[in-house]
Order: structure tokens, then sequence, then C-alpha cells
């Protein structure tokens, strides 16, 4: 059921439409922002939608936004920094008082070195660090009550979402954790300050989970699905590194798990980051002996297991794959609806990631959204 209130506007026709929510993210390689818009007005037009699942959530903004049109949703993603987001937005419940105290008293905190001023601060930028010195001693003494605090998972996770939202603000990056800046980016001078993260009421029955996609579309139905994989890039000669979430995010999940492990590298990452340990297949870069990208047999897999009448996928022009064999692969388990092609001028992630083999000649990035309706979905 749509939240008629949220959702429900007129044009200057007067014709009803389903307007976009507002949501909140960290600065992220995979970010739906400038797509969801799309995004919704394709949901809107499709009728006896309730339960709808966001298949790799990353950021949660798309689930956040189904979330607040009053759907029942599911967030899934394996990593743990976007359930600890997901957890903050679709499931926690207590009232903003609560989560604010908490945070008022970690403001009031007085920094001190530790772990992560070592290993993630410094007061000179030539040391290419992502957080100034001064922000890292305070993050050294708001994780370490954090964990003193005992709280539930939930509740955990709201102030954890709060936490990164704050270090997100003040860092010194290009927007990922796999190299920094040679000079002090302006925001890092600030002075790391949590706010209480944008809750909202939830009038749908959501669910969050963990782990591997595959798990979550043969444990669960659906009405809408909408799947983004984290296709590999096209670039033949570009290391996988380059294009792991896992690696770009390393420190959200340090933050949010405080195991401070073993590290590696001039950006130091978690051992467990590494290329040959936390690669997705949906990013593998190679072919199987057939001559055929393994991410794109791995897709082709994911539509054909996914219980759900419809299915919305996400491509960027950056990936592995021409539309023409994403509609190769969609026709073979149900019927294209509609494609919808969006163009847009990069921004600094797509262009440190993808080559411009997919690219128009005026330098606009191209996403485009494949809307299916499942064969035999019974």
């Amino acid at each position: 059921m749509i939240n008629q209130q949220i959702g429900q506007q007129l044009d200057i026709y007067g014709k009803t439409f389903l307007a976009t929510p507002k949501t909140e993210g960290i600065k992220y390689a995979g970010s739906k922002l400038k797509i969801l818009p799309y995004i919704v007005e394709i949901l809107n037009e499709l009728c006896e939608v309730e339960n709808v699942l966001d298949g790799f959530s990353g950021s949660t903004r798309v689930s956040q936004a189904f979330a607040k049109l009053g759907y029942n949703t599911t967030s899934s993603d394996i990593s743990v920094w976007s359930e600890v987001f997901a957890n903050c937005y679709l499931l926690s419940g207590k009232q903003d008082k609560f989560y604010q105290e908490i945070i008022n008293n970690l403001n009031n905190l007085k920094g001190c070195a530790g772990w992560y001023t070592e290993n993630y601060g410094a007061k000179d930028a030539k040391k290419k660090r992502p957080f100034q010195e001064k922000n890292t001693k305070k993050l050294d003494a708001i994780r370490d009550e954090i964990e003193k605090l005992n709280l539930d998972w939930v509740d955990k996770s709201v102030i954890l979402t709060s936490l990164i939202y704050a270090l997100d603000s003040v860092d010194s990056t290009l927007g990922h954790y796999v190299s920094y800046l040679s000079k002090w980016s302006r925001r890092s001078y600030k002075d790391l300050f949590l706010k209480l993260p944008k809750r909202f009421e939830n009038g749908g029955e959501n669910k969050v989970i963990r782990g591997d996609i595959f798990g979550t579309i043969s444990k669960n139905k659906f009405d809408f699905v909408y799947l983004d994989p984290p296709y590999g890039s096209n670039n033949e000669k570009m290391p996988p590194s380059r294009v792991r979430y896992a690696s770009y995010y390393h420190i959200w999940t340090t933050i949010i798990k405080n195991d401070k492990p073993k590290i590696f590298g001039a950006a130091n990452r978690r051992e467990d980051s590494r290329d040959l340990v936390s690669g997705s297949i949906f990013e593998e870069f190679r072919k199987d002996k057939d001559g055929n990208f393994i991410a794109m047999q791995a897709l082709k897999k994911l539509i054909q297991q996914t219980n759900s009448k419809y299915i919305l996928l996400s491509y960027s022009s950056g990936g592995r794959v021409t539309k023409q064999e994403l509609n190769n692969i969609i026709n073979e388990s149900g019927k294209l609806l509609k494609l919808v092609e969006i163009d847009y001028k990069k921004n600094v992630m797509a262009n440190m990631s993808w080559t411009n083999k997919w690219i128009n000649d005026n330098g606009n990035h191209r996403e485009f959204l494949f809307l299916m309706e499942k064969k035999n979905n019974d």
C-alpha cells in the first residue's frame, strides 16, 4: 500500500504521480540517487505491488525510498555497513530522544589517540591519510564509548550510521578508501560532529538481510525486485581491486566491527578486503571456458531464480556487457516491458572505474533500467 501522504502528488496537468522521497547516504560509487526518480516512476506504474526487494542495497537509498512510500521492503546486501544503514532506517523504532541523548554524550567526549589515529589519521597531508588527526582522535574515543553502551544491534546501528555520516563529511578522499588525497580536502578541516539520521515512520513490514543475494531470493517471494549488481569494469587491464566494493569501503567495515584487523598497503586496507578474498561473482572480470563473462552468467542465474512478478535491472554503460546481451538474458526468463536510458555527466568515481568504451562521445555516462515481467513466477 502506497503512503499517500508522502507519495501522491499532482503535476501541472492534474495527473497523479509519485514524488521521490528524500533519502540519506554516504558518498558512494554505486549510488542510485540520480536515477531514483526513474525507479520510483516505474514502480508507480505497476499494479498489485506490495512486497519489494532492494537486492544490492549498498547505501540503502533505494530501500529508504521504497519504505517511505509504504511498501513492505526487504533490504539485502552482503556488506555489514549496508546492513547497519538498513537497520537504522527500516527497523529502528525508538523515539528520537533516546538516540539524541546518546549522540550528545558522544559529541562531548574528549578525543584520544588510539588505533584509528595510528592508522587513518595524520597532521601532515603528505602522509596521505583519509582523516585529520583531530578527527581520528575523536573517532577513537567515540568508538570505544559506543562499545561500552551495550546497545542492541538495531539501536547500535542508528548510532553507527550517525558516526559514519559524520566521518564521511570530514574525509579527505575522492569518495572511496583505496587511495587518499595528497592535500587535505576543505571539508577535512571541519570538526567531527554526529547528527541524528533522519529516520521516518515505517508503514510497511520491513526486513533486513545480510548475506549472499542467492540466499535471499531462494527463501523469499516478492512482487517487485530491484537488482543493481556491481558489474565488473569493462577495462581488460583494470585490476579487479579497483571495482570491488569491499576494498572501496573497508574502513566502514572496520569501524562497525571495531575489530582492529590486520591491514596492508598504502591505504591500510583490511586483510579480508584483498581481491582474492572479498570479490563478488558479479565483480568477476574473467570469462569462462566458453568465452562468456562469469559475471553475466551469474546474473542470468539470478534472474532465473528470482521469484517475483517484476524485476527492474539497473545497468551502467561502464560494465562488461552490452545492453543487447542483457536484453537476451532477460528474454530467456521473461518479457521486457520497458527500457529506460538515462544520460548524466560522469562523476569522479565513474571516471576512475570505467573506460570510455561504452561512453558517449559527449562524455556523458549512461545508465539503463530494464523492467521485465517474469515467466512462471508462481
